[in-house]
Formats: C-alpha cells, sequence, structure tokens
C-alpha cells in the first residue's frame, strides 16, 4: 500500500518478543495525519533505518534508553520532508534527518535530534547509513577507543555491515591491516574485492579460529566488537597486549532468553583483559559523542563523494513490509545497510 496523503500508517510494538521477534509482535494500524501546533514541524517519512538496537527496545529489561511501550510506534531514524512548519528555523519543502520519527508515515518534530540535509543530495537514504548514525558509530568508536596506528592489526566483526564497513574503509585509510569476519562466502569476496579488506573470513565455517589466526599473524591490536557469540571467542586467543576493543552491539545475542551453553568463561575473559592489559569500552553514540556528528560529516561527506569510502545498501519497498526486513537483518539476512523506501 503506498503512502497516501490523507491517513498516517504506523506500525507499532504489538508484544514483547521472547527470542526472535515475530510477525505478532507488530500491528498495522492507520491513524489521522497529526495536527502542526505552535513550536512543532510536520514531517512526511520518505526513508527509514532497520538497525540491530531496535530488538532491544521491543525488551522491557533495564538499558541505556526506555523501551517502546507495548502498543507504541517503533522507533527508527528517517530521513523526511517537511511538510508544514511551526517551528523557527524550518520551511516546508526541508529535507531532514530525523533520530526520533519512528516506523511511520508522518511524524510530529520539535526539532530535537533533527539534522537539515541538502535538498539536492543524490543519495539520501546514505544519511541513515554511512553518513548516519551507523558510520558514525564505526568511525568514532574505531577512531576515538580503538585508536588504531598505521602497521596495526584491525579485525571487525559484521564487516559488511553498515558500521563494518565504516571501520574497515577508514581503517585501511589509516594504513592498518584489516581483516572481516562476515557470514557467507558473498559477503567475504565483496570485503576483500569492494572495500579493500585483506582479508575476510566465513564465521559460518568450522574452521574460523584457524583461518582468523592465519590472516592476523601479529595478533590483534584493534576488536571492533558489535556481534559477539563465538566470533569473540575466536579473537580472544589473538589479542595482543595493549589491544583496544570497542564495544557497540551484540547481535548474536539480542534474541537470546538465557545464558549460552557451556562453562562460564568471565574469569577467562577478565585475566585476559588483565595480562594483556586490554581496554574493551563500550559506547553509545550520541550519548558519548553526540557533539562530534557535525565533524564526522566533514571527515566522511568527501571521503563517499570521492569513492574512497565505498556504500552498498539493501533497500526495502514499502512500511509494510519494515516488520519482516527487520526479523531478517537479526538473522544475517540483509546485505548491506537496511534502509526501508516509504514514498517517493
Amino acid at each position: 500500500m503506498p503512502q497516501s496523503a490523507k491517513i498516517n500508517r504506523q506500525i507499532l510494538l504489538a508484544s514483547r518478543p521472547v527470542g526472535a521477534p515475530t510477525a505478532a509482535n507488530f500491528n498495522l494500524v492507520e491513524t489521522a495525519i497529526p495536527t502542526v501546533a505552535d513550536g512543532q514541524m510536520l514531517l512526511r517519512n520518505k526513508w527509514m533505518s532497520l538497525d540491530p538496537y531496535m530488538r532491544g527496545r521491543m525488551s522491557d529489561a533495564k538499558s541505556y534508553a526506555d523501551p517502546v511501550p507495548v502498543g507504541g510506534v517503533m522507533t527508527c531514524a528517517t530521513v523526511s520532508e517537511v511538510m508544514e512548519s511551526k517551528l523557527s528555523g524550518y520551511a516546508a519543502g526541508d529535507l531532514v534527518m530525523s533520530f526520533g520519527s519512528g516506523w511511520q508515515d508522518y511524524t510530529l518534530s520539535d526539532g530535537t535530534m533533527v539534522f537539515r540535509l541538502d535538498k539536492q543530495m543524490k543519495e539520501p537514504s546514505q544519511a541513515l547509513g554511512v553518513l548516519g548514525m551507523p558510520g558514525f558509530t564505526g568511525y568514532m568508536g574505531l577512531t576515538d577507543i580503538g585508536q588504531p596506528k598505521q602497521g596495526e592489526t584491525v579485525v571487525v566483526a559484521a564487516a559488511t555491515g553498515p558500521v563494518g564497513t565504516v571501520v574497515g574503509q577508514v581503517a585501511k585509510l589509516m594504513g592498518c591491516h584489516v581483516v572481516g569476519i562476515a557470514g557467507g562466502e558473498e559477503k567475504c569476496r565483496y570485503a576483500v574485492e569492494e572495500l579493500g579488506f585483506d582479508a575476510c573470513i566465513d564465521h559460518k565455517d568450522v574452521g574460523l579460529n584457524d583461518q582468523l589466526a592465519a590472516a592476523c599473524p601479529k595478533g590483534i591490536d584493534v576488536y571492533f566488537e558489535n556481534v559477539g557469540g563465538k566470533v569473540f571467542d575466536a579473537v580472544m586467543p589473538l589479542l595482543n597486549a595493549h589491544a583496544r576493543i570497542p564495544l557497540c552491539g551484540l547481535i548474536a545475542q539480542y534474541n537470546a532468553t538465557e545464558l549460552p551453553a557451556g562453562p562460564d568463561r568471565t574469569a577467562q575473559l577478565m585475566r585476559l583483559i588483565l595480562s594483556q592489559r586490554i581496554r574493551m569500552q563500550g559506547f553509545i553514540i550520541f550519548d558519548n559523542y553526540g557533539n562530534h556528528f557535525p565533524e564526522f560529516l566533514k571527515t566522511m561527506t568527501p571521503w563517499v563523494e570521492s569513492g574512497k569510502v565505498r556504500v552498498k545498501e539493501d533497500r526495502v519497498e514499502g512500511l509494510e513490509n519494515a516488520p519482516e526486513a527487520f526479523m531478517g537483518l537479526l538473522e544475517g539476512k540483509n546485505f548491506g545497510k537496511l534502509v526501508v523506501k516509504i514514498a517517493d
């Protein structure tokens, strides 16, 4: 169903998932387009971003952000057109990126976490990926926490995702030996042949540990963690003294309903951190680095425009298809930054 000028479609959280989300956890409804009050603007959402963090927002477990309430609109970032404005500094026709729009056709905004975009931007959806939150996450986590030096070995999991592609390509620009870990031969080939990684290991391969060791003959100096699980198990023995681990996600564990099977390896990890003097730091991008966003765009935009940083998107048509696409994202079915085209 195409976007309408008369109704506002919304996708609500119908229930909290236990384990992997299912279609029953979402509910598509039709509501009236909201009325603009003083100090507000009405956004018509054209592109929406789907990201792993949204699984955490579906849960009411304690986290860094409030959960989406049952019956509430699912949260996301969007690229949107201003339809009507009673907010100083914005006018009808402006193109913006909003981090609080939600899975819906229209959103009221007071300008909080809204960034103006160039109306002539060739690929506006990139503001949700390489020039948005995922790219910002990869860039700041790598450069500030990872602090890679020329000649060091950088390993990144989910290497062909929107965060991993930025981490790997920026590390190469900084003169590092870059090894990616991805799911499947096609993704690994893309990381090496298109993105310029020195190697990429298929985490589905039974020889993951040995292949990773062979690709990192000098050990690992920086490991960018956004997966967890068996991938981190393969990385741990290869971490060098004073290694740095930026931690922005654990997608392998998001649908877990209990602790992983096997022995408790907490003591092993703690001993490794101590003996190797490893820096492992979690971060939430806008909480920790929000004031650096303009600086990031100033650096990344020319890299993208010149082709120094390459971009791949996985585009889905139609708001109604967002739940299925999101469920696939958590299973690793996407190839590139996952975005949903809501309207032309």
